[in-house]
């Protein structure tokens, strides 16, 4: 009898040690998931900044601003604008000799 109770408090002593070291995993990974959730949020919010950002960017008035005031560019008139003429290219079927249309 005496060997059943030690073999039974020996069983409930390792339950217990496994119990309490299920509970501090179980802790570890709830903090670790709630670190990777705050980052999450955070990536999704540089995400939408970058977004509006590259929109902004990218706007055709911004653009043509940008080349004429800094870059003192010019916008192209058919006058100024060169036509290559490649021999044997099908685009080149409708310009005429000189080079222009």
């Amino acid at each position: 009898m005496v060997r059943v109770c030690l073999a039974l408090a020996a069983l409930l002593m390792i339950s217990a040690f496994f119990l309490v070291t299920a509970r501090f995993q179980s802790r570890l990974l709830y903090t670790q998931l709630d670190r990777l959730e705050d980052q999450s949020r955070q990536l999704d919010t540089d995400w939408r900044r970058l977004q509006l950002e590259r929109a902004e960017l990218a706007r055709q008035a911004r653009i043509d601003n940008i080349a004429r005031n800094e870059l003192n560019m010019l916008s192209g008139s058919p006058e100024r604008t060169i036509y290559i003429r490649v021999p044997g290219l099908a685009l080149d079927e409708g310009v005429p000799p000189g080079g222009q249309p």
